[in-house]
């Protein structure tokens, strides 16, 4: 599988999203532990060195799952977390997004992980408000938590290219993730200053939102009609085309089930012909 570079490390160009680990809306305990640290560990198996996680998955639940089946972590595995929300008794999202609490929550990954460095955190902004002072205030105190080894790299998510221009002028970034995928291309022009760059773009929800009733990716009738015709999956189809943008792109995508586990990963041998990027590029 192709690398690319993550801060200080170089992965696999597919990793591992453990957003779909917990329960029913990302929330409580999931619904075969067994399975969950049986994808978890043949995903180590197959050679996923890039997993992405968060505290507020559960809460502690995607952590704690990460590390009853992963720990001791291998030295090769880059662990990237996020912060700026925090989850509520019934769910329910909240920001968590001040300096201190930016602080906090590295602090609760790296407690639940049982790790002593993040290879990036994520800072996600939620508001979507314009970079502003705010913002810098958040820079910094990512900035500390970076410069006192809690942290291997900074990253930003959800995201506008502003955004991105205004943190290049204060800090490196390991790391951009931001929503993209056939049916949502509104990040394209972020991933574009990422790979002029040389910065990883991360896109989440890669084969389409899993809170959404009717999936427009993996429904989209020229995903079914490139998957048909080169006897492909549709999933693999959707992340062989972001695998198609951009060296840059590392993949995430997230599940609870071995089989597309192993599905997702074969996409990394995928590819596309010229008619299919045609055909996936004019996809509505």
């Amino acid at each position: 599988m192709q690398r690319y570079p993550l801060g200080r490390f170089s992965v696999a160009r597919i990793g591992f999203g453990a957003m779909q680990l917990p329960g029913p809306g990302v929330f409580g305990p999931p619904r075969d532990r067994d399975e969950a640290l049986a994808v978890l560990r043949r995903a180590a198996e197959l050679g996923v060195d890039h997993i992405d996680t968060a505290q507020y998955y559960g809460p502690d639940v995607a952590n704690e799952l990460i590390r009853t089946a992963l720990f001791p972590y291998p030295d090769s595995l880059a662990l990237v977390s996020k912060v700026g929300a925090r989850r509520d008794g019934s769910g329910g999202w909240l920001l968590y997004d001040e300096p201190g609490q930016l602080r906090r929550g590295i602090e609760d990954n790296l407690r639940s992980l049982g790790t002593g460095q993040l290879a990036a955190v994520n800072l996600r902004v939620i508001d979507g408000a314009e970079p502003g002072q705010r913002f810098d205030d958040q820079l910094a105190a990512m900035t500390q938590a970076r410069d006192e080894g809690l942290i291997g790299g900074i990253g930003l998510s959800n995201i506008t290219r502003q955004h991105l221009l205004r943190a290049l002028e204060y800090t490196p970034i390991a790391c951009v993730q931001n929503p993209l995928n056939l049916a949502d291309r509104g990040s394209m022009p972020v991933l574009e200053e990422c790979s002029a760059r040389a910065i990883a773009f991360v896109p989440f929800f890669p084969l389409g939102s899993g809170f959404a009733r009717d999936n427009p990716v993996l429904g989209n009738t020229q995903v079914l009609s490139v998957a048909g015709r080169l006897g492909l999956t549709p999933a693999q189809v959707a992340l062989a085309w972001l695998l198609d943008l951009a060296p840059c792109v590392l993949l995430i995508p997230g599940t609870s089930s071995r089989a597309h586990l192993e599905e997702n990963l074969a996409a990394a041998d995928v590819t596309l012909d010229e008619d299919a990027r045609r055909q996936l590029a004019a996809a509505p």
